[in-house]
């Protein structure tokens, strides 16, 4: 969310040297490696539009987006990643070490050269814009040096147009069943199918569990991503509203369509929600990014301080990640699931 000929030559050298070294060192037990390597492939998925193929399993992969690296360290991927960039949050608590071990390219978009640097051999987003116009690079760019790229399907599902300004918009509401089909595409292009079907059923489990006979129809929740002057709240059909969905909420503006529409607060105070969930953000490029300070901008602002939500101070605490599609979005059922609790609204 709020997301030279010389050195394009340099990855098809490095790519055709490799081949050389691995045709010509292709015996007893090296033979035998590379045969068990390949069992399998090539793999082809269908992803947003294009065909993406492997001939072996990736062995330098560059994740672009945050999202997108937790799923591969999830997957017990980290030996075969070369760099990871973009990133809006602490990584998921769990990961620590396997991040530790995986260079970070940059903590935002890094540069073409600098993914080329890394010598990728399969390069992963989680926004279409990452590999789009004006992001990192456009798909084509890597696809032409035979770097195969893959997007999160959840920025190109059904109904999503990613054309329409801002973070795009979506006509149907995004669902988990998304998330779920990056883990096991991803899960698929490093041929480690039940890795990837383990995470989906204890991912699956744990939206069971924070939601067992929670119902609070009546509660209207409203997300606030970042900025205090013009802020970026969810629209009805991404992220949070599959989290509103699973805990049987309300979202105060389910009316809007756009991923996240910049609202005055004057619409918000008509609105009043009963419960603000708040993104507890680390990076550096809005107003109001950490949920300390939204939280005083909410207290002592004029438009926000007699919001209802603000006077009982009913506010759920949110990483970044949690607010995008991605596998923290369970994370983000878990914690709203739990406020709700906490707040008296389970029935």
């Amino acid at each position: 969310m709020l997301r030279t000929s010389a050195l394009l030559r340099t990855p098809t050298l490095l790519l055709a040297s490799a081949l050389l070294l691995t045709a010509c060192g292709s015996s007893g037990a090296d033979a035998k490696a590379q045969e068990t390597s390949t069992a399998g492939y090539p793999v082809t998925l269908d992803n947003c539009g294009h065909k993406v193929t492997l001939k072996s399993a990736p062995k330098r992969a560059v994740s672009l987006n945050q999202g997108t690296t937790e799923i591969l360290l999830s997957l017990g991927l980290a030996d075969r990643m070369a760099g990871t960039a973009t990133w809006t949050d602490p990584v998921m608590k769990g990961l620590e070490n396997a991040d530790a071990s995986v260079p970070r390219l940059a903590d935002n978009n890094p540069s073409f050269e600098k993914v080329l640097d890394a010598e990728p051999d399969f390069v992963t987003a989680s926004f279409v814009s990452t590999l789009g116009k004006g992001g990192v690079a456009e798909r084509e760019q890597f696809e032409k040096l035979g770097v195969p790229t893959y997007v999160s399907p959840s920025d190109c599902s059904a109904g999503k147009d990613n054309d329409s300004g801002g973070d795009g918009s979506r006509s149907e509401p995004l669902t988990l069943d998304a998330v779920y089909g990056e883990v096991r595409d991803l899960a698929r292009a490093f041929g480690v199918e039940e890795r990837g079907e383990k995470l989906v059923a204890s991912l699956k489990q744990r939206v069971s569990t924070a939601t067992a006979g929670l119902h609070a129809s009546d509660v209207s929740l409203m997300y606030w991503f970042a900025n205090s002057q013009s802020p970026y709240l969810a629209g009805c059909c991404g992220a949070p509203g599959a989290i509103t969905r699973a805990v049987g909420a309300k979202n105060a503006f389910a009316d809007t369509h756009d991923e996240w529409p910049q609202i005055n607060w004057e619409t918000v105070a008509d609105r009043d929600p009963d419960v603000i969930v708040i993104g507890d953000l680390t990076r550096k490029q809005q107003t109001a990014e950490t949920a300390q300070a939204k939280i005083r901008f909410l207290e002592s602002n004029p438009a926000t301080r007699n919001l209802t939500a603000v006077k009982k101070k009913r506010y759920v605490l949110l990483s970044g990640q949690a607010m995008n599609p991605t596998i923290r979005t369970i994370e983000g059922i878990e914690q709203v699931a739990a406020g709700l609790r906490d707040f008296g609204f389970a029935k």
